[in-house]
């Protein structure tokens, strides 16, 4: 028997009472909206996050709502061994068949099949496939990955990371994602997680970055789209959604993701090792990251970034630079569809463009405003893609090749263009007119942007 606490559900033409605000844990984060659909029970019931609201520091913060009641015999055996430490299941599973002792730090042995560990070996390199990684994994690609690079980076040793929390962290934050989504789902995490890995081993950031940033880093790039609903920031704040009036309107998504993971770190005490005041340290600068990612704020960033480049003063020896490094990675790595392999790049605008769509279609059949870049009959897969790659994507790896010019930033550049052009290929034959394709990509490119990105990851 499952048992699921009933959580109060908020009209979007309604703003949030002042009696609701001051309690915590009030207010459901799921299809709470008239325009998804009426709640469906079992939706209700396999929901895990709420948000809530601290009249204490008028901060939200993030927290787990369900709870479970159910019968030992019933509870998968899978399920019962993420209750105990991995040490100790390693270490007697390889007792009872006679193999050595090994570190406990090596359980890849046990988690992952051939093909899946032969792939981490390579992750560092930029045609990683993370939708074949997902397959191997059983759907578990931001887990393992997101492990296994902590691991490698030696950072579950140097902070003295528990391996039970950590991993209950780590899957918290996958079943968080939203995998109904197209697109901003834990598969996206996994990707902008590696493709961080594959900035921080860059000559610059790698003699410069401390073990510290390394961390703030990936724990970024796997929480930064955490909880994403599958609209963007726009449709939010037109349809009057209280997280838009929670957060005033202001990086709506990108709070959200942060103070989710927050809340997830607390309630897996993952830092309750450290001083508390380091613990705050993270969670402050891991919202600086993931704030970076809006959109919306794109001039601000790219704009200061050429400057620091324009007068040579960057300093990575200067913490808060470093930290500005990272806040540029991580943007460049959430929107790096286009400057991956045609493969790999090709299916990301599919499902980004999909979701688009999705959200095109909701606003229509209720009578709103069409979101520019998400009305199916206007847009193509080819426009959408060639006003984001021209507009958003080129300016910002342009100048990321100026700060690190490297193999890996010109294969980047080199796989844009190249998406680039057959994308243009294909825009007379979807649009029937070059033309018509030309001014489809220049008018949504702004707000492209802004919802693209704003959607989580891609913000693109």
């Amino acid at each position: 028997m499952e048992l699921c606490y009933q959580l109060p559900v908020l009209p979007l033409d309604r703003p949030v009472p002042k009696h609701v605000l001051s309690r915590r844990g009030a207010i459901s984060f799921s299809s709470s909206s008239s325009l998804f659909g009426a709640p469906d029970p079992r939706q209700l019931s396999q929901r895990r996050g709420a948000i809530s609201y601290d009249s204490s520091d008028q901060t939200a913060l993030y927290i787990r709502m369900l709870a479970r009641a159910e019968s030992a015999g019933s509870i998968p055996a899978r399920r019962i061994r993420r209750l105990f430490s991995f040490q100790r299941h390693l270490l007697s599973s390889r007792l009872l068949r006679g193999a050595p002792h090994l570190n406990p730090l090596h359980i890849l042995d046990e988690d992952y099949c051939g093909q899946a560990k032969c792939m981490l070996e390579k992750v560092g390199s930029w045609n990683f496939d993370i939708f074949l990684f997902d397959r191997l994994t059983n759907g578990n690609s931001l887990v393992f990955l997101t492990f296994n690079l902590l691991n490698q980076y030696g950072l579950i040793e140097l902070f003295q990371l528990d391996m039970v929390k950590l991993r209950r962290f780590l899957v918290l934050v996958q079943e968080d994602y939203h995998n109904q989504n197209p697109y901003h789902n834990a598969v996206h995490a996994a990707d902008v997680t590696q493709a961080m890995h594959c900035y921080l081993r860059e000559p610059k950031l790698a003699q410069s970055l401390t073990s510290f940033d390394i961390l703030l880093g990936l724990l970024a790039a796997a929480t930064h789209d955490l909880d994403h609903p599958g609209v963007n920031q726009p449709f939010l704040i037109k349809t009057n959604h209280y997280l838009a009036a929670l957060y005033r309107n202001t990086s709506v998504l990108e709070n959200h993701h942060w103070r989710s993971a927050v809340g997830l770190l607390r309630e897996t005490e993952l830092f309750s090792n450290l001083p508390a005041e380091d613990s705050l340290s993270i969670e402050r600068q891991l919202g600086s990251l993931i704030l970076a990612t809006d959109i919306s704020r794109q001039n601000e960033y790219l704009s200061r970034f050429r400057t620091h480049l324009d007068e040579n003063d960057l300093c990575l020896g200067n913490a808060s630079h470093r930290h500005f490094v990272l806040q540029m990675a991580l943007k460049c790595a959430d929107i790096c569809n286009p400057c991956r392999p045609w493969e790999l790049s090709k299916q990301w605008s599919e499902k980004v463009t999909e979701e688009f769509f999705h959200q095109g279609d909701i606003e229509k059949k209720h009578k709103l405003e069409i979101s520019p870049l998400c009305d199916s009959e206007a847009n193509t897969i080819a426009s959408v893609q060639i006003g984001f790659m021209t507009y958003v994507v080129e300016p910002l790896f342009a100048e990321w090749a100026r700060f690190s010019d490297t193999r890996l930033s010109q294969t980047m550049l080199g796989h844009l263009g190249l998406n680039k052009a057959s994308w243009s290929a294909m825009e007379p034959e979807a649009s029937g007119s070059s033309e018509e394709g030309e001014s489809e990509p220049g008018r949504a490119t702004e707000e492209p942007s802004s919802r693209v990105l704003s959607q989580g990851s891609q913000e693109s």
